[in-house]
């Protein structure tokens, strides 16, 4: 196996649908720029309360990716 190098970076996705949408939105935005996206990990889960009701769920996400190496 190629030696390799990755970085982890901490996103945070948000919805008024779910979780699963934050988190999708979180990774699909950092896939605009980012290549090679690797592994995607829920850290964290929590919600936004205006006046006793849910607006939004947040979800924390590390997201990998791959170094590209220089020829």
């Amino acid at each position: 196996m190629a030696e390799s190098v990755y970085k982890i970076i901490e996103l945070v996705g948000t919805s008024t649908k779910s979780w699963e949408d934050a988190a999708r939105e979180a990774v699909e935005t950092a896939a605009r720029s980012l290549r090679d996206l690797r592994v995607a990990e829920i850290t964290k889960l929590d919600l936004k309360i205006e006046k006793g009701k849910v607006v939004a769920y947040r979800a924390r996400v590390n997201l990998s990716f791959k170094y590209q190496k220089e020829d």
